[in-house]
C-alpha cells in the first residue's frame, strides 16, 4: 500500500513540478484589473499598490506620476530589496531575546503586509521554510498576547456581543464582493495561552496568510473573523491598551445566540464561504508512527496510546484517531467496545469511576473489560500509567511545558514498541510537554519525536540525527480548505479529513520514515497541499458530497484520476504577479 503511495507521490511531484510558477518569474502575465480610485488612494490599498514597480504607462493613466520617485524597479529587484532589508534586520538583533527579535521579524513583514500585498505574498511563498514561524506559530503567539500594543491598522472584521441585532448589515461594510475563506476564533482558547479575548484575531489572521501562501486561496477572497463576545482573562480587562469588550465572556444561550446570528449574516451574504476552525495534523502523525515502528498500517487499530490533556483538541484528536479506527479494511469493531486510548487530565487516568464525566471524555474512559491493564486505577499519575501500559506512543495535548520529565521518558523506554514515539503537541514552545534532547536522551536513539512547535534536530553522534518532526497544522488545513472550496461540498466530513491525513502520511517515502522523519519539508508546502486538496475532492465525490465548483461539475471531478485531480487542484491555485491596472475613473 505504502510503495505504491510512494510511487503516484513521485509522480505527482514531477507534474506539480511543470504545472506550478517558478519562484522568481516565468508566470503569464495576468488580465488587466479594473480599480475603482486613483492617485493616492490606490497607493494606501495594499491590494493594488505596487510601490516603485508602476511602469511610466500606469503612472500616467493612474494619476501617479510624481507621487512615486522616477525609478521604475522591477518585481524582482523589490524583492530582493526587502529580503536584504530582512537579512540586515537578523544581522542587527542577534544576540537579542528570541522574543525580541521574533517580533521584529513580524513587525517588518506586517508592514510589507500592509503595503504591498501581492509582494508578501510572493515573498511568503518563496521563503515559507523561514517566515511560517513568523506569520503562525509559535510567533503568532506572541502576537496575539502583545496586539492591542501592536496594533496599527484594521484587518479582518469584528462582530462584538454589542453587535446583537446589526450583524446582518455588518457583514455588508466588508468590500469584497466575493469570499472563499473565513477563518473565525472568540479568542477563548489560543495555543497554550488560553483566553486572550479580541487579542486572539492574530490566529485568523496568520492562518489566512498561511492559506494563500500553501493553497493559493485568492487573498482577496479570504476573511479573518474575530467574535468578541467579553474576556475572563483579568489581566486584560485592567490594561488600559486592550481593545475588546471590558465584560466578562457570554456563556451558554446567550454566547450562543451572538454565534447564530453571526453565521445566518454569513451564510445570507456567501452562502458557499468555507468557515473554518483547525484540522488536527496528529492523525498524520500517528500513522506515520505505525509505518516508522515498521508495522503495516492496519495495525493503528492496535497502537496504545497515552494521551496527556483532556482538553478539546485532546478530544478532537482522539474522535479523529477512533474514526480512523473504525474506519480501517478489515476492521470489524463497532461501537465503543474497542479502547486503546489511556487518557489522563489533571486528576490523573481517567476511569468511568470519574463523577460528572463530560459526555464526549467519557467515551475514552477506561472500563472493568478484559483489555484492562491489570493494578491500573481511577487517577493513576502519568508515571505510572506510562509504567504500566508500556504504550507505542506517548501524545501530549496538555498545555503543561515539561510534563513529560525524566522519569517519563524513561519509562517510555520501556515501550512495547522497538521505536517507542513521543509527541508533545502542546503551543507555543514554553507550553511543549517535553523537548526532542529530552526524548533522544531518555528514551533513547530509535525514539521517535514530533512537537507542535518547531524544534531545531538534535545530533546523535556517530553522523545520526534524531529528527524534530513539527506537526504543524499547515501541511492539512490549507489543503482541506481547498479541497472543500473546489468540490463545492456543504460540509466537511469525517471522511474527508481521514483522507487528508492519509495523504499526508504516505507523502513521505520509506527511506525518510526509516530515518525517522514524519513530516516533509514546509518549503514543498505547495506540492502538499495539491495532494492533500485532491485527496479531499475524491472523498468528497465518493461520499456524494461534492457539488462543484465554477465551471467543473461533480460529474466532472468524478471523472477525473487522481493525477488529474491533483493538477486542477494545483491550476486552480493563486500566484502573486502585478496585474496590468485600469482605471474607471
Amino acid at each position: 500500500m505504502w510503495r505504491s503511495a510512494a510511487r503516484r507521490s513521485s509522480q505527482i511531484r514531477r507534474l506539480l513540478s511543470s504545472s506550478a510558477p517558478p519562484a522568481g518569474a516565468g508566470a503569464a502575465v495576468p488580465g488587466p484589473c479594473i480599480v475603482h480610485k486613483r492617485g493616492n488612494d490606490i497607493l494606501h490599498d495594499p491590494w493594488y499598490n505596487k510601490d516603485t514597480a508602476f511602469p511610466m504607462t500606469e503612472r500616467d493613466r493612474l494619476g501617479l506620476r510624481g507621487l512615486l520617485p522616477p525609478r521604475v524597479m522591477s518585481f524582482e529587484q523589490q524583492y530582493e530589496r526587502f529580503i536584504n532589508s530582512y537579512r540586515s534586520l537578523e544581522n542587527n538583533t542577534r544576540g537579542e531575546p528570541d522574543s525580541i527579535v521574533a517580533l521584529a521579524k513580524w513587525r517588518i513583514l506586517n508592514r510589507l503586509h500592509d503595503r504591498n500585498e501581492t509582494l508578501y505574498y510572493r515573498v511568503l511563498i518563496d521563503n515559507i521554510k523561514d517566515f511560517a514561524p513568523i506569520i503562525y506559530t509559535p510567533t503568532v503567539g506572541l502576537v496575539c498576547e502583545n496586539y492591542s500594543g501592536l496594533f496599527r491598522r484594521p484587518r479582518g472584521m469584528y462582530f462584538s456581543a454589542k453587535d446583537k441585532g446589526e450583524m446582518m448589515s455588518m457583514i455588508y461594510n466588508w468590500p469584497a464582493e466575493k469570499v472563499d475563506m473565513i477563518v473565525v476564533t472568540d479568542g477563548s482558547r489560543i495555543l497554550g495561552l488560553g483566553d486572550l479575548g479580541v487579542q486572539g484575531i492574530g490566529i485568523p489572521i496568520g492562518k489566512l496568510d498561511v492559506y494563500v501562501a500553501a493553497a493559493g486561496i485568492n487573498p482577496q477572497k479570504v476573511l479573518p473573523i474575530m467574535l468578541d463576545v467579553g474576556t475572563n482573562n483579568e489581566k486584560l480587562l485592567e490594561d488600559k491598551l486592550y481593545l475588546g469588550l471590558r465584560q466578562p465572556r457570554l456563556e451558554g444561550e446567550e454566547y450562543l445566540a451572538v454565534v447564530d446570528e453571526f453565521m445566518e449574516a454569513v451564510h445570507a451574504r456567501w452562502p458557499k464561504a468555507v468557515v473554518q476552525g483547525t484540522a488536527g495534523v496528529a492523525l498524520a502523525g500517528l500513522l506515520g508512527a505505525v509505518r516508522a515502528q515498521g508495522r503495516p498500517l492496519q495495525d493503528f487499530t492496535n497502537q496504545k496510546i497515552v494521551v496527556a490533556g483532556a482538553g478539546s483538541a485532546g478530544i478532537g484528536v482522539l474522535n479523529m484517531a477512533k474514526q480512523a479506527m473504525l474506519r480501517m479494511p478489515g476492521i470489524h469493531r463497532t461501537g465503543e467496545g474497542h479502547n486503546q486510548f489511556w487518557v489522563l487530565d489533571k486528576d490523573g487516568l481517567i476511569t468511568k469511576d470519574r463523577e460528572g464525566l463530560d459526555s464526549a471524555v467519557a467515551r475514552f474512559a477506561r472500563g472493568h473489560g478484559l483489555d484492562e491493564i491489570p493494578d491500573l486505577h481511577e487517577g493513576a499519575s502519568l508515571v505510572e500509567v506510562v509504567k504500566k501500559v508500556k504504550p507505542h506512543v506517548l501524545l501530549g495535548l496538555s498545555g503543561v511545558g515539561g510534563i513529560f520529565n525524566e522519569e517519563v521518558l524513561k519509562a517510555m523506554k520501556e515501550s512495547d514498541s522497538p521505536r517507542p514515539a513521543v509527541f508533545a503537541m502542546s503551543n507555543p514552545t514554553t507550553k511543549a510537554e517535553c523537548t526532542p534532547d529530552d526524548v533522544f536522551k531518555h528514551v533513547g536513539e530509535n525514539a521517535i519525536f514530533a512537537s507542535g512547535s518547531p524544534f531545531g534536530n538534535v545530533s546523535l553522534g556517530n553522523g545520526k540525527t534524531g529528527y524534530a518532526n513539527q506537526a504543524n497544522n499547515m501541511y492539512l488545513f490549507p489543503g482541506i480548505g481547498l479541497g472543500a472550496l473546489l468540490s463545492g461540498a456543504r460540509h466537511i466530513s469525517d471522511g474527508m479529513l481521514q483522507a487528508a491525513a492519509e495523504c499526508l502520511a504516505s507523502y513521505i517515502t520509506d527511506n525518510e520514515i526509516r530515518k525517522g522523519i514524519l513530516f516533509p519539508s514546509v518549503s514543498s508546502i505547495r506540492h502538499i497541499t495539491a495532494q492533500v486538496g485532491a485527496a479531499v475532492v475524491r472523498a468528497a465525490v465518493s461520499e456524494d458530497l461534492a457539488e462543484g465548483c465554477c465551471d467543473v461539475g461533480p460529474r466532472e471531478l468524478a471523472s477525473m484520476s487522481e493525477l488529474e485531480t491533483v493538477d486542477y487542484v494545483a491550476r486552480k491555485m493563486w500566484y502573486p504577479i502585478y496585474s496590468p491596472l485600469v482605471s474607471d475613473k
